[in-house]
Parts: C-alpha cells; sequence; structure tokens
C-alpha cells in the first residue's frame, strides 16, 4: 500500500505556490477565513490581470488562507486587491515589467495596529504575521488568478525579495507628525490602504547629522541616483525616516510638508550629469512635463516631476540613524490610495 500523498508536497508540484509551503486551503479553513469579513463570498472582487481570472471575496480568503492569513487580517487582503486593480496603478504592467517593482502596502489607522500589523524595527523584513502573510496573500493571488508567473508573463530580470511581501504600517507612535493618510487628505480615525508600486528599500546612514540640512544631503542623492526610473520619468517614489531621522526634523520645528518639500527641492540632477550615464536620451527628456534647455549642462531636473509623488513616511525603529529610500517604475504606474471599513 503506498504511503498517502504529503499535501505540502503536493502543492510544490503545482504552480500555486511562491516557493514556500502554503497552508491547504481545506473547506473548514476557508470558512474560517471568511468570517473576518461580512461580505459576500461571492461577492466579486475584479479580474486579476494578465490572466484576467474573476476574484470573488472567497478567492481571497482561499488565497489568504494559503498565505498564513488570520481572518482578521481578509479586510486588509481586500482592500490591497481591490487597490491595485484601480486602472491607474496599472497592476497588468506590473505583472509583466522586466523591471522588479512591486506592490507596496501602507496602512494607517486603529485597524492596522489591532491586527499587529508592524510598522516599527524590522518592518520590511520577517518575524511579524501580519506584515508577511497579508503581502504574501496578494503575491499569490497576482501569481495564481492574474498568472504572474516568472519567465512566462513575469519577465522582471531580477525579481526582488519584496516580491513575496511587501505590507507595513507607519510607525504613528514614533513619528512626530500625523499619518501619511492626514497630509492625502483622510482623517486619523479612517482605516486607509495606500498602495505604491517601488523597488526593495534602499537604505541611506547617517549618524552624524544632527540638524536636518545636512540630513537631507545623502537622503536627496539616494533619491537621484542616476539608476533610478525617477530619474528619467514622472514616477512615485517613497521615502521611510526612522523615528530618529524623524525626530531631528521635528526638533527643528519641521513639519511633514517641510520636510517633503526640502527633499522634492534638494532631489535632482544637473543635465549635464545626466548626460554622463543612466538611461539618458534626448527624447525622454523632452518628454518631461517641464521644457528643458538641452543645451545647458547646468539645467536642474528634480527627481520628483510632481511633489504629489513622493510619499513620506515615519517607519522602523530605535535604535536606527537610518533612512530607506524605495524608487519608483518608469511612470507606468501611480499611487492609489483608499479608505475601508474592516
Amino acid at each position: 500500500m503506498s504511503a498517502p500523498e504529503d499535501e505540502f508536497e503536493f502543492f510544490f508540484d503545482k504552480p500555486w505556490s511562491d516557493g514556500l509551503p502554503v497552508v491547504p486551503p481545506t473547506g473548514e479553513r476557508i470558512e474560517r477565513m471568511l468570517t473576518g469579513t461580512s461580505r459576500s463570498p461571492e461577492e466579486p472582487v475584479g479580474e486579476i490581470p494578465p490572466a484576467y481570472e474573476a476574484a470573488s471575496v472567497r478567492d481571497v480568503a482561499v488565497h489568504a488562507v494559503m498565505a498564513g492569513c488570520r481572518p482578521e487580517y481578509l479586510p486588509a487582503v481586500l482592500a490591497g486587491a481591490e487597490a491595485m486593480l484601480e486602472e491607474p496603478f496599472n497592476i497588468n504592467g506590473i505583472q509583466a515589467t522586466m523591471h522588479a517593482v512591486a506592490p507596496l502596502m501602507i496602512l494607517n489607522g486603529p485597524y492596522a495596529k489591532e491586527i499587529g500589523l508592524h510598522g516599527g524595527l524590522g518592518c520590511f523584513g520577517p518575524g511579524f504575521r501580519a506584515n508577511a502573510t497579508i503581502g504574501r496573500a496578494i503575491r499569490l493571488i497576482l501569481m495564481n488568478l492574474g498568472a504572474g508567473l516568472p519567465g512566462i508573463t513575469s519577465m522582471s530580470t531580477f525579481s526582488q525579495p519584496s516580491r513575496y511581501t511587501y505590507c507595513i504600517r507607519e510607525n504613528e507612535e514614533e513619528s512626530p507628525w500625523g499619518p501619511l493618510s492626514e497630509s492625502l487628505g483622510f482623517s486619523p480615525e479612517e482605516n486607509v490602504l495606500i498602495l505604491v508600486a517601488v523597488e526593495n528599500p534602499q537604505l541611506v546612514f547617517d549618524d552624524v547629522s544632527t540638524g536636518p540640512e545636512r540630513l537631507f544631503v545623502a537622503i536627496a542623492d539616494t533619491m537621484a541616483h542616476l539608476g533610478s526610473w525617477n530619474n528619467w520619468a514622472q514616477s512615485d517614489l517613497v521615502v521611510a525616516l526612522a523615528p530618529q531621522q524623524a525626530a531631528i526634523c521635528g526638533r527643528a520645528g519641521l513639519s511633514r510638508e517641510d520636510v517633503h518639500a526640502r527633499l522634492c527641492a534638494l532631489a535632482g540632477r544637473r543635465l549635464g550629469e545626466m548626460k554622463r550615464g543612466g538611461d539618458y536620451r534626448p527624447g525622454r527628456i523632452r518628454d518631461l512635463p517641464f521644457p528643458v534647455d538641452l543645451e545647458d549642462d547646468d539645467f536642474f531636473i528634480p527627481t520628483l516631476k510632481d511633489p504629489k509623488d513622493l510619499k513620506l513616511i515615519v517607519a522602523g525603529g530605535v535604535p536606527g540613524p537610518v533612512t530607506a529610500v524605495m524608487h519608483g517604475w518608469s511612470g507606468g504606474s501611480r499611487a492609489v490610495s483608499r479608505a475601508f471599513t474592516p
């Protein structure tokens, strides 16, 4: 008599896994997951590109089970799935690009704190179930219902670790300012998801600066590195100040808006620098949303073509004289934000 089939190996043998073990989505587990929402299991969520398989609330719940979510995480997964299907976000393009951006979920509001979503020390790394499984559920949906499979539709040259999971809460408790969502027009009491297509965090270490102007120099330089898409196209960009760095700004009396404006003003390159390398071509520069004199090598080209494209948050923990910069894509995706009800 043959040995019973291993349920975990069964899923490894199917194209339904991200390469890690998944929780088998039994009927009992799916029903338990659905207790996390009052929405009907058959309610449509949308069609997931590029395969455009229809997804219902139940389908989302299945993938939340597979990812290892608790039922109380399901509203966040549903909000993420619906946000990524908004037309400006262009998840179809993100699924197929040679680049490696991933949907970064940033949550503000009481719900994210209640479910244990982490925004403090180590928030982009392992050890936090809500962060890991909510983001992973979104990736499994993109793979299984959208067919975003490496080498088939996903042509990302390297891909990136954040394509396993990319989900954090803003560290509102250790921020000198109100939440990012409030700066976008939402009330502090609302539960808000901001979804941005960005690269992995690039770290800026500075344990010398005691004032904001010196601190901003390295951050702005990293924002404007010649290999980033943000220099060559209008694209979103996320800057996450660790609480220690945000406190330097707060002690100097700077608001979030002040820091946002200063980084936008500093981050950029002279045209002569841009001609030396990176993705320079005259046609691309002519396509920028402002006129550029191609004969003036001193012309300053800002990294942020529109200040609204910079999402400035406080995240990570103490100790940490570090800022994380997350560059955007080619301009083919626009960040989306939405309030949701758990």
